[in-house]
């Protein structure tokens, strides 16, 4: 079963449910996805297109904790907390940092790099492997603490 898939499922689920803001965020998804694919001219996105969409979502919610926090308002931080949660729950395992630092030195060592001008290198082999796994925020502050240690 498609990762597409399994989100209509879901959506089924918690429609049936009545669980609203788990049918919400998963809409929000799905209309990602349909948009991507109406853009594009594609069928049906892959089942890494998908976790493209639902990394971006996850992003954008986390964005705007800080502004939750700011105004005080416990309730939408809770909201926004179990959005992050039900999407996590779709994406593949996440790497830790101590794995994510074995990549970022294989791919030192693959490009040479030796300066902090060599992030670009490092980091488009590093996302090549950690895609779905990992932060890229996260990915970028290893990079740049193990360059700048070089």
């Amino acid at each position: 079963m498609s990762l597409k898939e399994q989100l209509f499922n879901d959506l089924k689920a918690a429609m049936k449910e009545k669980d609203t803001v788990r049918k919400e965020i998963i809409q929000i998804v799905r209309a990602g996805v349909l948009q991507i694919e109406k853009d594009s001219k594609i069928d049906e996105l892959d089942d890494d297109s998908v976790l493209s969409v639902i990394s971006k979502e996850i992003k954008k919610i986390n964005d705007v904790l800080p502004d939750f926090k700011r105004a005080e308002r416990q309730d939408l931080v809770d909201e926004a907390n179990r959005k992050i949660e039900l999407l996590k729950a779709y994406l593949p395992e996440q790497l830790s940092e101590a794995e994510i630092e074995s990549i970022v030195n294989k791919a030192i060592e693959k490009t040479g790099a030796s300066t902090m001008r060599d992030m670009g290198k490092v980091m488009g082999a590093v996302t090549a492997e950690t895609k779905g796994k990992a932060d890229n925020k996260l990915v970028s502050e290893i990079v740049k603490r193990m360059l700048q240690n070089l």
